[in-house]
């Protein structure tokens, strides 16, 4: 089975809550999805770049989903969304990445 990387599930958990509290119009339900990504990528940071690595990043990823809540009223939902899902899978890329 293909792994995916934790990037891709960080970013998809900030742009899949933000869609699924948006199209359900249901909050709650969109922070399960953040939550249950949010997870499931510091599992995989931890197993990839150990326990600070994990830390760092899950802090990064909590604070782009409350960052993204002003970043909007200056550029609108999604493009913050999307900015601030750019900005945690780069970060997680940067960290996790193997060197050889």
């Amino acid at each position: 089975m293909a792994k995916v990387p934790a990037a891709a599930v960080a970013a998809g958990g900030l742009v899949g809550g933000y869609g699924v509290a948006r199209w359900t119009g249901k909050r709650p339900l969109g922070g399960v999805a953040l939550g249950a990504a949010g997870a499931l990528a510091a599992y995989e940071w931890n197993r990839a770049a150990g326990p600070r690595a994990a830390t760092g990043l899950t802090v990064a990823y909590v604070a782009a989903f409350a960052g993204s809540h002003p970043l909007a009223k200056k550029i609108g939902a999604w493009p913050a969304v999307f900015a601030v899902a750019g900005g945690v899978a780069a970060a997680s890329w940067a960290v996790t990445r193997r060197t050889g």
